[in-house]
Protein backbone atom coordinates (compact mmCIF):
# COMPACT_ATOMS: atom_id res chain seq x y z
CA UNK A 1 0.00 0.00 0.00
CA UNK A 2 3.08 2.50 0.87
CA UNK A 3 4.33 1.41 -2.48
CA UNK A 4 1.28 2.35 -4.22
CA UNK A 5 1.09 5.70 -2.38
CA UNK A 6 4.60 6.40 -3.22
CA UNK A 7 3.67 5.93 -7.05
CA UNK A 8 0.96 8.38 -7.00
CA UNK A 9 3.04 10.91 -5.11
CA UNK A 10 5.67 10.50 -7.59
CA UNK A 11 3.34 11.00 -10.13
CA UNK A 12 1.38 14.14 -8.16
CA UNK A 13 4.92 16.01 -7.20
CA UNK A 14 6.05 15.46 -10.74
CA UNK A 15 3.56 17.10 -12.75
CA UNK A 16 3.48 19.90 -10.04
CA UNK A 17 7.02 20.82 -10.73
CA UNK A 18 6.28 20.44 -14.50
CA UNK A 19 3.12 22.24 -14.98
CA UNK A 20 2.59 24.17 -11.51
CA UNK A 21 6.19 25.36 -10.37
CA UNK A 22 9.54 25.38 -11.18
CA UNK A 23 11.34 26.28 -7.36
CA UNK A 24 14.24 23.90 -7.36
CA UNK A 25 12.43 22.08 -4.34
CA UNK A 26 9.98 20.73 -6.57
CA UNK A 27 12.37 19.57 -8.61
CA UNK A 28 14.16 17.46 -6.22
CA UNK A 29 10.97 16.31 -4.99
CA UNK A 30 9.92 13.55 -7.08
CA UNK A 31 13.40 12.34 -6.80
CA UNK A 32 13.84 11.96 -3.09
CA UNK A 33 10.52 9.78 -3.31
CA UNK A 34 11.73 7.76 -5.87
CA UNK A 35 14.70 7.16 -3.76
CA UNK A 36 12.07 6.23 -1.31
CA UNK A 37 10.43 4.21 -3.31
CA UNK A 38 13.60 2.36 -4.57
CA UNK A 39 14.30 1.43 -1.24
CA UNK A 40 11.59 0.35 0.48
CA UNK A 41 10.97 -1.62 -3.58
CA UNK A 42 14.56 -3.78 -3.33
CA UNK A 43 14.60 -6.96 -3.69
CA UNK A 44 16.31 -8.56 -0.13
CA UNK A 45 17.98 -11.27 -2.76
CA UNK A 46 20.26 -9.37 -5.02
CA UNK A 47 21.75 -6.53 -2.78
CA UNK A 48 24.70 -5.62 -4.63
CA UNK A 49 22.03 -4.31 -8.04
CA UNK A 50 19.98 -2.27 -5.26
CA UNK A 51 22.80 -0.81 -4.12
CA UNK A 52 24.09 0.49 -7.45
CA UNK A 53 20.54 1.34 -8.93
CA UNK A 54 20.10 3.53 -5.18
CA UNK A 55 23.62 5.08 -5.75
CA UNK A 56 23.09 5.69 -9.40
CA UNK A 57 20.03 7.50 -8.58
CA UNK A 58 21.57 9.84 -5.87
CA UNK A 59 24.12 11.25 -8.24
CA UNK A 60 21.14 11.51 -10.85
CA UNK A 61 19.69 13.82 -8.04
CA UNK A 62 22.55 15.64 -7.58
CA UNK A 63 22.82 16.55 -11.13
CA UNK A 64 18.99 17.85 -10.76
CA UNK A 65 20.45 19.98 -7.83
CA UNK A 66 23.64 21.07 -9.84
CA UNK A 67 22.64 21.07 -13.44
CA UNK A 68 22.62 24.91 -13.04
CA UNK A 69 26.36 24.27 -13.35
CA UNK A 70 25.99 22.69 -16.18
CA UNK A 71 29.07 20.78 -16.05
CA UNK A 72 29.14 20.10 -12.75
CA UNK A 73 25.82 18.77 -12.79
CA UNK A 74 26.57 16.76 -16.23
CA UNK A 75 29.15 15.25 -14.13
CA UNK A 76 26.94 14.27 -11.41
CA UNK A 77 24.55 12.41 -13.79
CA UNK A 78 27.75 10.48 -15.59
CA UNK A 79 28.78 9.03 -12.65
CA UNK A 80 24.68 8.20 -11.88
CA UNK A 81 24.64 6.78 -15.68
CA UNK A 82 28.01 4.55 -14.24
CA UNK A 83 26.25 3.13 -11.42
CA UNK A 84 23.26 2.28 -13.58
CA UNK A 85 25.91 0.68 -16.33
CA UNK A 86 27.29 -1.10 -13.32
CA UNK A 87 23.89 -2.80 -11.91
CA UNK A 88 22.69 -3.77 -15.50
CA UNK A 89 26.14 -5.80 -16.39
CA UNK A 90 25.42 -7.76 -13.72
CA UNK A 91 22.17 -8.66 -14.96
CA UNK A 92 23.28 -9.25 -18.30
CA UNK A 93 21.58 -12.12 -20.25
CA UNK A 94 22.39 -12.70 -23.86
CA UNK A 95 20.37 -12.28 -26.69
CA UNK A 96 21.27 -11.95 -30.40
CA UNK A 97 18.36 -9.56 -30.89
CA UNK A 98 18.80 -7.47 -28.06
CA UNK A 99 22.92 -7.76 -29.34
CA UNK A 100 21.91 -6.30 -32.39
CA UNK A 101 20.43 -3.07 -30.70
CA UNK A 102 24.25 -1.81 -30.64
CA UNK A 103 23.56 -0.89 -34.52
CA UNK A 104 20.74 1.53 -34.39
CA UNK A 105 22.39 2.92 -31.27
CA UNK A 106 26.18 3.19 -32.81
CA UNK A 107 24.08 4.86 -35.58
CA UNK A 108 22.33 7.03 -33.48
CA UNK A 109 25.42 8.19 -31.60
CA UNK A 110 27.48 8.77 -34.80
CA UNK A 111 24.39 11.14 -35.81
CA UNK A 112 24.13 13.35 -32.40
CA UNK A 113 27.37 13.02 -31.66
CA UNK A 114 27.58 15.36 -35.49
CA UNK A 115 24.87 17.35 -34.57
CA UNK A 116 26.06 18.09 -31.23
CA UNK A 117 29.80 19.00 -32.66
CA UNK A 118 28.83 21.09 -35.02
CA UNK A 119 26.51 23.40 -33.23
CA UNK A 120 28.86 23.70 -30.08
CA UNK A 121 31.79 24.25 -32.20
CA UNK A 122 29.17 27.02 -34.45
CA UNK A 123 27.81 29.25 -31.26
CA UNK A 124 31.34 29.16 -29.16
CA UNK A 125 30.29 26.20 -27.18
CA UNK A 126 33.44 24.35 -27.87
CA UNK A 127 34.89 23.79 -24.51
CA UNK A 128 32.02 21.74 -23.93
CA UNK A 129 32.54 19.52 -26.72
CA UNK A 130 34.83 17.15 -24.69
CA UNK A 131 32.49 16.41 -21.65
CA UNK A 132 29.43 16.65 -24.00
CA UNK A 133 30.89 13.56 -25.77
CA UNK A 134 32.09 11.64 -22.91
CA UNK A 135 28.43 12.21 -21.50
CA UNK A 136 26.82 10.94 -24.89
CA UNK A 137 29.10 7.80 -24.75
CA UNK A 138 28.35 6.68 -21.11
CA UNK A 139 24.84 7.26 -21.21
CA UNK A 140 24.61 5.28 -24.47
CA UNK A 141 26.32 2.67 -22.88
CA UNK A 142 23.99 2.62 -20.28
CA UNK A 143 20.92 2.53 -22.53
CA UNK A 144 22.37 -0.30 -24.47
CA UNK A 145 23.37 -2.30 -21.25
CA UNK A 146 19.86 -1.65 -19.86
CA UNK A 147 18.72 -3.75 -23.11
CA UNK A 148 21.30 -6.48 -22.63
CA UNK A 149 19.82 -7.12 -18.83
CA UNK A 150 16.89 -8.23 -20.24
CA UNK A 151 14.74 -6.52 -17.33
CA UNK A 152 11.80 -4.81 -18.95
CA UNK A 153 11.84 -2.03 -16.37
CA UNK A 154 15.76 -1.26 -16.86
CA UNK A 155 15.10 -1.45 -20.85
CA UNK A 156 12.50 0.72 -20.82
CA UNK A 157 13.60 2.95 -18.08
CA UNK A 158 17.61 3.14 -19.71
CA UNK A 159 15.81 3.92 -23.59
CA UNK A 160 13.80 7.28 -21.63
CA UNK A 161 16.45 8.64 -20.26
CA UNK A 162 18.63 8.74 -23.76
CA UNK A 163 15.24 10.29 -25.21
CA UNK A 164 15.04 12.55 -22.49
CA UNK A 165 18.67 14.07 -22.30
CA UNK A 166 18.64 13.80 -26.36
CA UNK A 167 15.61 16.50 -26.17
CA UNK A 168 17.92 18.44 -23.48
CA UNK A 169 21.11 18.36 -25.53
CA UNK A 170 18.80 19.10 -29.16
CA UNK A 171 16.99 22.42 -27.02
CA UNK A 172 20.23 23.81 -25.51
CA UNK A 173 22.75 23.04 -28.11
CA UNK A 174 20.76 22.57 -31.18
CA UNK A 175 17.70 24.45 -32.14
CA UNK A 176 14.64 25.03 -30.35
CA UNK A 177 12.23 22.31 -29.32
CA UNK A 178 8.33 22.59 -28.95
CA UNK A 179 7.54 22.16 -24.95
CA UNK A 180 11.05 20.71 -24.39
CA UNK A 181 10.63 21.38 -20.77
CA UNK A 182 7.24 19.09 -20.38
CA UNK A 183 8.73 16.35 -22.65
CA UNK A 184 12.31 16.38 -20.81
CA UNK A 185 10.74 16.01 -17.24
CA UNK A 186 8.17 13.69 -18.46
CA UNK A 187 10.51 11.35 -19.99
CA UNK A 188 13.25 12.11 -17.30
CA UNK A 189 11.04 11.63 -14.11
CA UNK A 190 9.36 8.06 -16.02
CA UNK A 191 12.83 6.90 -16.55
CA UNK A 192 14.24 7.26 -13.09
CA UNK A 193 10.79 6.06 -11.40
CA UNK A 194 11.22 2.56 -14.19
CA UNK A 195 14.84 2.22 -13.00
CA UNK A 196 14.06 2.10 -9.81
CA UNK A 197 10.96 0.14 -9.86
CA UNK A 198 13.63 -2.42 -11.53
CA UNK A 199 15.37 -3.44 -8.10
CA UNK A 200 12.01 -5.11 -7.19
CA UNK A 201 11.61 -7.82 -9.88
CA UNK A 202 14.41 -10.64 -10.75
CA UNK A 203 15.81 -10.78 -13.93
CA UNK A 204 14.20 -12.78 -16.27
CA UNK A 205 15.85 -16.41 -17.37
CA UNK A 206 18.63 -16.48 -19.84
CA UNK A 207 16.62 -16.90 -23.38
CA UNK A 208 19.92 -18.35 -24.66
CA UNK A 209 17.13 -21.01 -25.87
CA UNK A 210 15.04 -18.35 -27.56
CA UNK A 211 15.78 -15.48 -29.43
CA UNK A 212 13.05 -14.36 -31.10
CA UNK A 213 11.56 -11.28 -28.43
CA UNK A 214 13.49 -8.49 -26.75
CA UNK A 215 12.56 -9.84 -23.42
CA UNK A 216 11.14 -12.53 -21.62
Amino acid sequence: MLKRTLAVLILIMGLVYIFVSSALIFKLIPMWLILLYAYLHRSRVDKRYVLLIIIGLFFCMLGDGLLSHFVIGLSAFLIGHLFYTAAFITKWKFSWIRLCTIIPILIYAGIMANQLFQAMHNTDNEELIIPVMIYLLIILSMGWFSIMSGNVWSMIGGTLFIISDSILAWNKFISDVYYSGVLIMLTYYAAQFLIANSVGHKNPRSDASSTNSLAH
